[in-house]
Parts: structure tokens; sequence; C-alpha cells
């Protein structure tokens, strides 16, 4: 069994794929929690911090979420909105991390039949769950965007930087690339250049994508200026997000 946060048609928001029609499974529960995104939501008169898919990382949370036990049942269910839809979208699976279900027979199933059908998946994770690509060989056949987390997540580097797991999924994805978060204080720190110039001695072969921290319009413009010119000094990829942009949230599109 694992658990689903929502499930909707959109287009990809960033990264290497942005733009392109796909369709979103996102899990429920995280092993990272990123107080320092500092995005506020509110649990029982309690503030809390955290990223901006707090709703698919929080517990607290968890009663809303559905538990999908029947691999057949989702997939006849997605089999039926990809005919309404017209055409195979692409699939992106995200949370949350999605990867901590990575063992459950459930998710796999999901997994497989999907890429036996000729889907192509997008895992977004954070890189610090290593999947078992010798026990679940689907793995090896989807994309992997490497969502890694910096100093400015709030968590510490222990619990948010693996090399083995990243040199892992490497060997044996068929595609992947790094995607970061980043505002203007890191980059005026200096610890996004130093941070980014670590993790790419691990993955030296990787594409880089850098998009701005922030939740809402309201926040994002605080940071894009920033990193947009932080890419063009260093040769990376600016990455916008483009759900917050056109919709100003990040839940259901």
């Amino acid at each position: 069994m694992f658990r689903l946060v929502e499930r909707f048609f959109s287009l990809q928001g960033e990264g290497k794929y942005a733009g392109v029609p796909s369709y979103f499974l996102r899990t429920g529960g995280c092993n990272l929690h990123c107080p320092g995104f500092g995005t506020e939501y509110e649990v029982a008169g309690e503030r809390r911090r955290g990223c901006d898919t707090w709703f698919a990382v929080d517990r607290a949370f968890a009663e809303s979420w559905e538990s999908v036990e029947d691999a057949r049942r989702l997939l006849a269910e997605l089999d039926e909105t990809f005919e309404e839809i017209g055409y195979l979208p692409h699939v992106v699976i995200t949370g949350g991390e999605p990867l901590i279900y990575g063992s459950d027979a459930t998710f796999y199933s999901v997994v497989s039949g999907l890429v036996e059908r000729g889907v192509r998946i997008t895992f977004e994770t954070n890189g610090t769950v290593e999947p078992d690509f010798a026990n679940f060989p689907a793995y090896c056949r989807c994309v992997f965007a490497l969502s890694l987390k910096l100093s400015n997540s709030g968590e510490v580097r222990e619990r948010r930087i693996h090399p083995r797991t990243l040199k892992s999924i490497a060997a044996n994805a068929s595609e992947y690339f790094l995607k970061f978060t980043i505002d203007r204080m890191l980059i005026d720190s200096g610890r996004a250049e130093k941070e980014i110039a670590e993790i790419r001695g691990i993955l030296p072969e990787a594409e880089v994508f850098c998009m701005p921290v922030g939740e809402s319009r309201s926040t994002i413009w605080r940071n894009d200026r920033a990193v947009f010119e932080f890419c063009m000094r260093h040769n990376y990829r600016y990455s916008d997000r483009l759900h917050i942009r056109v919709f100003d949230m990040t839940q259901g599109v």
C-alpha cells in the first residue's frame, strides 16, 4: 500500500521538461521537512514552516490522503483517464518523497504497469532514497529529476546529500538531472555556488537546473532575477515555476 495526496493532468512546471503535458501522481510522506524554505501553514492552530508542498509532507494531513492497495484498479483508472486525454502524457510521480514507497509491491506494480504501456515516467525525488534497481528493474527505464536540497532548506548536510544514492541513480536510470531551489541570500553568501559545485563533484555529467524559492507570485519575484543571473554566470539552466506563475499555487495544478 502507498498513499496518494492528489492526481491530476497538467503541464510539467519545472526542470528539463517544463511545458510538457503530464499527469501527476503526488504521494504522501517525506523523509525531509525543509523548514528553511519558509512556507507557513497551520495545523490545529499551530503555525508551522516547511516546503511549498507541506500538504504532502506533514503527516498531520494524512487522513485526507488516499490509500492505494490495488494497483490494477489504479492502472485501469489511469487507462480511462489517458483515453479521455487522447494520448499518453508523461507521468510525473512526485511528493512528498515518492521513493519512500520504492520497495512497496503496489507502488512498483503501478510503475511497472505504466512503463509496460509505454508511458515516460519522471520521479521528482530529493535524492536521498536509493532505489533497488536490481530487484525493481522498471526503475531503470525512468527519468530521475534530482531535486537535491541545499543548506537554505534548513536540513543538515548528512540528511540531504547521499553520494552513494546519487551515484546509483546515475549508473542505472535512463536519464537524470539536477534541480535546485535557491534564493537570493544563498547566492549572495556564495553558498549556492559552493554547494552546487560539491554536488557536481559527485555527478559531473549531470545537467543543472536552478529555480527560485517561492510558494506564490508575491514571493517568487524576490528571488527570480538573482537566480536568473546566477545561471548566466555559471552556465546552468534557469527553470521557472510555471504553476506558481499561472495559478499562484502548487496544489492540484
